[in-house]
């Protein structure tokens, strides 16, 4: 992988990442802490897990060499009400967005460290991010059907804010 194919990638994540906050505005703010899936993460945990870890954390992880997740309990134990959640996950989506603009071929190809006890080159980091990404949020789609709501139509997004529309 090289920067023009990676930024290719990246504002196709953008756009899926402005359907993935629709899923979450979808999602009922009066169960974000429940497990409505049951033995699986709540909608809150799996908000900080994707937003955080998977988009922010992997993608400054690229930009730095080395993986440092936050803490994802407290970080879904702020996530209080949908407006909460939704501001979390922008913030995220920035932070990761700043950081994939720092990236370029030496950081796709140099070697990212992880807290899972393995190496991997910034490329394969990138490729675990978008597969990452979009399985937790097939999650959330069946999460907000589980808990009521009304999940958007996944290929979407011309109906997603201007920042995540697909450019034109």
């Amino acid at each position: 992988m090289n920067k023009r194919t990676l930024d290719r990638r990246w504002d196709l994540i953008r756009q899926q990442y402005g359907v993935y906050l629709r899923v979450l505005e979808a999602l009922p703010g009066d169960r974000l802490h429940e497990h409505v899936v049951p033995a699986m993460r709540t909608p809150a945990e799996l908000i900080a897990h994707t937003s955080g870890t998977i988009v922010r954390d992997f993608a400054k992880g690229i930009a730095n060499g080395e993986i440092q997740p936050a803490d994802e309990t407290a970080a879904a134990a702020g996530l209080s009400s949908r407006d909460a959640a939704l501001a979390y996950a922008r913030k995220c989506w920035d932070d990761a967005s700043a950081a994939m603009s720092r990236v370029g071929d030496e950081e796709l190809s140099a070697t990212v460290s992880t807290p899972w006890n393995m190496s991997l080159p910034g490329s394969a980091v990138f490729n675990m991010l978008s597969d990452e990404f979009l399985h937790h949020r097939g999650q959330l789609y069946v999460y907000a059907r589980a808990a009521g709501g009304e999940p958007p139509f996944v290929w979407s997004f011309d109906k997603n804010a201007p920042e995540f529309a697909p450019k034109r």
